[in-house]
C-alpha cells in the first residue's frame, strides 16, 4: 500500500477498533521517548490503541505506524512532513509499534527525538528486540511503561464492577467474587475478552516463546533440553526452583547437558518476560543473590493450562503479579518492581510468600486461598524476626485484625485488595 494511504486508513482501523481501557501510568513528556514494553500478548499495541481514545486524540493530532506493515524503504524523518501534507499541521503524538522491524532505528529516532516537538512512543517485539534493549539502546533517552496482562481492576471494571467496599452490598460483593474467579486462571487479554480457547491459546504461546523468543533469536540447538528445562519452571510454579537439582536429575538419567546451559536457560526464559525467579531476602546482597528462588509466572494461565488448574496457586501468582505492576493494590507503598519483592524464611524454614522491601522499610504478605492456624504462626514467626509491627494476609474471602504482644497480622480478601489495596503500609 502506498505510504499514504496506509497512514489515513490506519487511522480508520484505529477508530473501529474494540479497545479496553488499560489502567497503566504513563508519563505524557517530549524529553524522552516512552518505551512500551512487557510479555508476548499483554497488548503493547492495543495500549497504543487506548492511548488515541484516552488522550481524545483526533486524526490530524497523531501519526501512528506499525513498521511490521511497511514493505518500502523508509526515513521516519519525513513521516512528519507527509503527515503535515495530509492534515495541515504537524503531529502532536507520534507512535510507531515494531520499531524493530525499521532498519538502524535508533537513529532515525534520535534524530526525530531531538526535535523536542513529539510524544514518541514506541514499542518492539520481544522475539527480535528486548525489551531492554529498547532502554539499553536509547542510553538514558527513554522513559518506560511496562504493560502486563489485565489487572483484577481492569478485569472488573471491563465487567462494569467498580466502587468502594463499604457502599457494596453483599449481593455485589458475590458479583465480585464470581469475576475474580473466573478470571483467576488466566489474565491475558485474549483469554480474559474470551477471542480463543484458553487452552490453544496458552499452548500456541508456549510454541511462539520457545520457537521466535527462544531458539530463532538466541540460536539455541538443543531443543529438546530447552523444552524439558520450560516445563519443568512452569511445574513449579509458587515454589522453589534449584538448577543444581534439575541438573542431577538429567544427570541422572543419562542425558548430557552443562549446568552453564541450564543458567543460562533460566536467564534467557527473565529475558523475555515469561518467568520471574523470586530471591529470598537476606540484607546481604551477596547471599541473596545465591539464594535458590522461587517461580512465578507472567501469567497463571501457564500453569493452570498446561499442567493443571490450581486457583491456590492461582492466587498467589496473582497477588505477586498485582505487586510488581506497581499497581494500586499497595496505597501509598508503590514506586516499585520485582528488583523489590521477595520471599522470606525463617530460621526454622517456614516460608512468607513475599517480603516486600521500599528504602528502610520491609512489609510481609502471605497469601492464602484457604487460611490455617500454621500460616498465622509463620507469619508471626517471621515478624519478631524482623522486628516488624505488621503483616497481612491476603485471603479469598476471610477478614480479621489479629493483634498478640504489640503485632498486628491484618487478614484482607483478595478481592478487598484489588479494590482499595492495604492503605499505606508500615
Amino acid at each position: 500500500m502506498e505510504l499514504r494511504g496506509y497512514l489515513v486508513d490506519r487511522k480508520e482501523d484505529i477508530k473501529n477498533v474494540d479497545v479496553k481501557p488499560r489502567k497503566i501510568k504513563f508519563e505524557k513528556t517530549k524529553d524522552f521517548v516512552t518505551s512500551v514494553i512487557g510479555p508476548r500478548r499483554a497488548g503493547k499495541t492495543y495500549f497504543l490503541y487506548h492511548l488515541t481514545k484516552s488522550l481524545r486524540l483526533q486524526e490530524e493530532d497523531y501519526l501512528f505506524v506499525n513498521f511490521e506493515e511497511i514493505f518500502e524503504p523508509i526515513n521516519i524523518l519525513n513521516l512528519p512532513i507527509i503527515h503535515k501534507e495530509l492534515y495541515g499541521k504537524l503531529p502532536d503524538f507520534i507512535f510507531f509499534d515494531e520499531i524493530q522491524a525499521l532498519g538502524k532505528w535508533e537513529k532515525q529516532i534520535y534524530s526525530l527525538y531531538e526535535k523536542k516537538r513529539y510524544h514518541i512512543f514506541i514499542t518492539g517485539s520481544s522475539s527480535k528486540l528486548l525489551s531492554k534493549e529498547i532502554v539499553t539502546q536509547l542510553r538514558g533517552r527513554t522513559v518506560t511503561t511496562k504493560i502486563f496482562p489485565f489487572s483484577f481492576k481492569e478485569i472488573l471494571e471491563i465487567a462494569g464492577i467498580s466502587g468502594e467496599p463499604k457502599t457494596i452490598s453483599s449481593y455485589e460483593e458475590g458479583s465480585i467474587k464470581h469475576v475474580i474467579k473466573k478470571h483467576l486462571l488466566s489474565q491475558f487479554p485474549d483469554v480474559v475478552l474470551g477471542n480463543i480457547n484458553p487452552r490453544d491459546f496458552f499452548r500456541d504461546y508456549l510454541s511462539l516463546v520457545i520457537y521466535r523468543d527462544i531458539i530463532e533469536r538466541y540460536g539455541i540447538k538443543n531443543r529438546y533440553m530447552l523444552e524439558l528445562f520450560l516445563r519443568s519452571v512452569i511445574d513449579s510454579n509458587c515454589r522453589e526452583f534449584s538448577v543444581h537439582k534439575l541438573y542431577n536429575s538429567i544427570k541422572s538419567q543419562g542425558i548430557k547437558v552443562s549446568k552453564k546451559t541450564l543458567y543460562n536457560f533460566q536467564k534467557i526464559l527473565e529475558d523475555v518476560m515469561v518467568v520471574y525467579f523470586l530471591k529470598k531476602f537476606s540484607r546481604g546482597l551477596r547471599k541473596r543473590e545465591l539464594t535458590i528462588p522461587k517461580v512465578y509466572l507472567t501469567d497463571p494461565g501457564l500453569y493452570n493450562y498446561l499442567v493443571e488448574k490450581d486457583f491456590s496457586k492461582s492466587m498467589e501468582n496473582a497477588v505477586f503479579l498485582e505487586l510488581i505492576k506497581g499497581s494500586e493494590s499497595l496505597g501509598g507503598f508503590e514506586g516499585f518492581d520485582a528488583g523489590d519483592v521477595f520471599y522470606y524464611k525463617t530460621r526454622d524454614g517456614r516460608e512468607v510468600d513475599f517480603l516486600i522491601r521500599k528504602d528502610s522499610k520491609l512489609v510481609l504478605i502471605e497469601v492464602a486461598y484457604s487460611m490455617d492456624e500454621e500460616h498465622i504462626r509463620k507469619v508471626r514467626k517471621a515478624m519478631e524476626e524482623l522486628n516488624l509491627k505488621r503483616a497481612f494476609i491476603v485471603t479469598w474471602d476471610e477478614e480479621d485484625v489479629l493483634v498478640d504482644k504489640g503485632r498486628e497480622i491484618r487478614i484482607t480478601p483478595f478481592w478487598k485488595m484489588i479494590l482499595v489495596g492495604f492503605g499505606v503500609l508500615g
